[in-house]
C-alpha cells in the first residue's frame, strides 16, 4: 500500500492568526517523563538483569543492537503506553528512548520491529532466524528476587494472592481453547502476588483447573522465599478455585504455611448454617439493613476429595431480597484468627489483588498474538518487568505524594507524558520540558526521592 505523508497541515483560524503545523519541531519527545523510569531502574538493577536471562546465538561482530538495550526499548515501550512492536519505526528515532534503552550513540536508531520481534519470537532453541531465546526460570527467579531486595529485614508475615484471569484470543494461536465461563476463545494464566509485588505470571490453556500448576509455582517461590527468610510466616489466599486438597495437604505439611481459601456453595453447607441463617434473616426484618452472623465449624468432603477435616469459617448474611452465604476453609488457628476477623480482615483484602492484575493489561499484558505459547510467556513476562518497573517508581519515588495509590495508567498520564525539546551534544543530553507542564511540583518530589542517598 503506497504511504502518503503531508509535510504541513492547516486548521481551522483562530480569530485572525493562521493555525498550521507540521512534523518538523526536529528532536524533540512526548515521554521526557520516561527519565524517572530509568532512575527507579537504577536504584532496583531490574533491566541488566533482566537481559541476562536472554541467550544470544548472534555473531558478536555483526551485531548492532545488543540484548539489554532491545530488551530496555521494549519495557520502557510499554511502561510509556507502546503496545504494539510497529510504535517502534518511529520511536527508534526518539532521542529519550535512545537514553532509556542505553544507546552508547546519540544518532544511531535503535532497533526496529522486524528486529523486535525476532527476539520476542525467540523458541526454544536458536535457529538460522531466531538466535536470542530466553530462560523462563531466570524470569521467575528475578521476579521473586526483587520482592526479597524490596525489604530491609525479613517481614514477621506475609500473605501470597492467587488469582486467574482471561486473556480473549482472536487468533489461530497455539493452545487456543473455548472457555465455557468466560464464553471466549482464551488463555488462562495464573498471577501471583503479595500485596502490590509481581511474584510469578504463567501462560496457561484454557482447558484446564483455575488452579493447575499453582502448586508447583507456590513450592518454587515458598522456596526461594525461605532461603532469605526463614522464619517469616506466609499464607496463601485465594478464591474457590484454589480450594483444592492438594494445595491444602501441602501448607499443612509446611513449617509456617497457612492458608485461606474461598469455599464454593452447596446444600450441604447451608444446611450446617441454617440457624445461623434464620438469625441474619431476622435481624433483617427488625432493621431492613443487611445482617451478618458469623460461625464456624469443622468440616470434610463426603466424596473423599478432603484428605482430612479442616476448620471452615462462614458468613451467614442476608441483604435486601435473598440470603447472601460465604465460606472459606483455613489453617489459621481460631485463637488468632476468630471468624469475623479472619473474613473481613483477612480474605476480603484479596479483591485488591484484581486492581493489580488490571494494571497488567495496562500494560498490555492482554497481547498475546503471536503464534507460540512460549513466544506469547516472553510477552506476558515483559509486561510484567514493565509493571515492576512501575511499581518501583510508585514504591520508592512516588511515596506521600498523591499519587502513592495511583495505577499505572495514571502514573504514565501524569508523570511519563511531558512534551520536550532535546538537544544532544558531545557533553549532554538536554531536555528542554514544557513550560505549562501542571505537576512541575510532583515531577520534582519524585525527582528527589528516586536520586541516591
Amino acid at each position: 500500500m503506497t504511504e502518503c505523508s503531508r509535510s504541513g497541515f492547516t486548521f481551522a483560524a483562530h480569530f485572525s492568526r493562521r493555525v498550521e503545523a507540521s512534523f518538523e519541531g526536529g528532536a524533540m519527545t512526548s515521554d521526557a517523563g520516561g527519565l524517572l523510569l530509568r532512575e527507579a531502574d537504577q536504584r532496583l538493577n531490574l533491566l541488566g538483569r533482566l537481559a541476562a536471562c536472554f541467550v544470544d546465538g548472534r555473531n558478536r561482530d555483526l551485531v548492532k543492537h545488543p540484548v539489554g538495550e532491545m530488551v530496555a526499548q521494549r519495557v520502557y515501550g510499554l511502561a510509556l503506553g507502546y503496545e504494539d512492536l510497529n510504535d517502534h519505526e518511529e520511536l527508534r528515532n526518539d532521542p529519550v528512548m535512545q537514553v532509556l534503552a542505553g544507546s552508547a550513540e546519540a544518532d544511531k536508531p535503535l532497533a526496529g520491529k522486524s528486529t523486535l520481534n525476532r527476539l520476542e519470537r525467540g523458541g526454544g532453541a536458536p535457529d538460522r532466524y531466531r538466535k536470542i531465546t530466553y530462560r523462563p526460570e531466570a524470569m521467575d527467579q528475578l521476579l521473586v528476587d526483587v520482592f526479597l531486595e524490596s525489604f530491609d529485614a525479613p517481614p514477621a508475615k506475609i500473605v501470597l494472592d492467587l488469582d486467574t484471569t482471561d486473556v480473549e484470543l482472536h487468533g489461530s494461536q497455539e493452545g487456543r481453547f473455548f472457555h465455557g465461563y468466560y464464553d471466549e476463545y482464551c488463555y488462562l494464566p495464573l498471577y501471583i502476588f503479595c500485596g502490590d509485588h509481581l511474584l510469578c505470571v504463567r501462560l496457561r490453556q484454557a482447558n484446564i483447573d483455575a488452579s493447575a500448576g499453582s502448586l508447583a509455582e507456590v513450592e518454587r517461590i515458598v522456596g526461594q522465599i525461605r532461603l532469605r527468610w526463614p522464619e517469616t510466616r506466609i499464607i496463601l489466599r485465594g478464591d474457590s478455585g484454589f480450594c483444592r486438597d492438594e494445595l491444602m495437604d501441602w501448607c499443612e505439611r509446611q513449617q509456617g504455611v497457612h492458608y485461606v481459601f474461598g469455599m464454593a456453595r452447596n446444600e450441604r453447607l447451608r444446611s450446617i448454617i441454617a440457624g445461623s441463617l434464620s438469625e441474619a434473616d431476622v435481624s433483617y426484618r427488625q432493621t431492613l439493613r443487611p445482617a451478618r452472623v458469623f460461625t464456624e465449624f469443622q468440616h470434610t468432603t463426603r466424596t473423599g476429595s478432603w484428605s482430612r477435616s479442616r476448620r471452615v469459617v462462614a458468613k451467614a448474611e442476608h441483604i435486601e431480597g435473598k440470603e447472601n452465604p460465604r465460606y472459606v476453609v483455613t489453617s489459621l488457628p481460631g485463637e488468632q484468627w476468630p471468624a469475623q476477623y479472619l473474613y473481613e480482615e483477612l480474605y476480603c483484602a484479596r479483591g485488591d489483588m484484581e486492581n493489580r492484575i488490571k494494571e497488567q493489561y495496562q500494560l498490555f499484558a492482554g497481547r498475546v498474538s503471536a503464534e507460540t505459547m512460549r513466544a506469547n510467556q516472553l510477552r506476558l513476562y515483559l509486561s510484567a518487568m514493565a509493571y515492576v518497573l512501575v511499581n518501583g517508581l510508585r514504591r520508592l519515588g512516588l511515596k506521600a505524594t498523591e499519587l502513592a495509590r495511583a495505577e499505572a495508567a495514571t502514573i504514565r498520564t501524569r508523570l511519563f507524558k511531558i512534551g520536550a525539546l532535546v538537544r544532544v551534544s558531545v557533553r549532554r543530553v538536554r531536555l528542554s520540558m514544557a513550560s505549562s507542564y501542571p505537576w512541575q511540583t510532583l515531577f520534582a518530589q519524585v525527582w528527589a526521592a528516586l536520586r541516591p542517598a
